[in-house]
């Protein structure tokens, strides 16, 4: 029988592009004279291609000149990639972000940081509770709900990222490993069947460790991350939009205080098309073998 709630497309291969803004900013935040660093990754801007069979996707990204403009003196660096994984209930996402040059701000004084690095890996592990609820839907385009649904989506976050700066040809590094877990809960609106309104949050805490060469401490976190979609969908074509933003606010007694955020911003369209007979047959035979859906 056909799923009142989700069509899913276990046959179909989906290609999908889009223009994407997003990066990862810190604010360095001192308490004692309440002055505040921000540092904002360059060349933020840029094309983003997706390939989606069945429970998996993969991400690529880049960025041409002429989305911005504004780096072309300053030459900053951006590699982001992005996996996506579902097994039954559960989801799985892995990030990276490589980031060479920051603009900074402080006291609305600007200026720019070429010899400030960092990389971030990471990601996040989810279960959806509800299985008449589809993610797929709002943020990956590989399913279409079909009648309005929610779920409660607890999840689990880990990020690793590695601070670089170059000062008279000594590299001064530091390292931090934030752990966080939180209960969320996501909704899906579907407006005259073709389109999709998506929103959700996810809430919690966890920890931090920093490993420098002066000093090496734990904190404790907070982690918020917010999730809006709005979407339309049918057999072959859809397109929408995509945000979605994740915050570590360092709350302790530290002097210095370390926010740490991600943005994702994505304007988007795709088509699918037949999968190979031997590609549905291959995963068809890895399900059953699994006991995955």
């Amino acid at each position: 029988a056909l799923d009142p709630y989700i069509r899913r497309f276990p046959e179909k291969i989906t290609l999908r592009a889009g223009m994407i803004n997003t990066g990862n900013s810190f604010i360095v935040t001192d308490r004692e004279t309440s002055t505040s660093l921000r540092l904002n990754p360059g060349t933020s801007n840029y094309f983003g291609m997706s390939v989606l069979f069945r429970s998996l996707e993969i991400d690529y990204g880049f960025s041409p000149g002429f989305l911005n403009k504004e780096d072309r003196d300053a030459d900053p660096k951006l590699f982001n990639l992005n996996f996506r994984m579902f097994l039954g209930q559960w989801m799985q996402t892995i990030n990276l972000y490589k980031q060479d040059g920051f603009y900074t701000e402080i006291d609305g004084v600007k200026g720019y940081l070429p010899d400030f690095s960092t990389l971030k890996l990471g990601g996040r592990t989810s279960y959806i509770f509800n299985r008449n609820f589809s993610f797929r839907a709002v943020g990956f385009q590989n399913e279409w709900q079909k009648k309005s649904a929610g779920s409660f989506i607890p999840s689990a976050q880990f990020y690793y990222t590695r601070y670089s700066l170059r000062d008279g040809g000594e590299e001064r590094l530091e390292n931090s490993w934030d752990i966080a877990v939180g209960p969320g809960y996501y909704y899906n609106w579907v407006l005259g069947g073709h389109l999709i309104l998506g929103l959700g949050n996810t809430t919690g805490a966890g920890i931090r460790y920093v490993d420098s060469k002066e000093s090496q401490y734990g904190s404790f976190v907070l982690n918020t991350r917010f999730l809006g979609a709005l979407g339309y969908n049918s057999e072959r074509i859809f397109a929408g939009v995509n945000f979605r933003y994740n915050l570590l606010e360092q709350w302790d007694k530290e002097n210095i205080r370390l926010d740490d955020s991600i943005h994702f911003f994505e304007i988007y369209v795709g088509y699918r098309f037949d999968a190979p007979e031997g590609w549905v047959r291959t995963a068809n035979r890895f399900n059953r073998k699994f006991g995955i859906d």
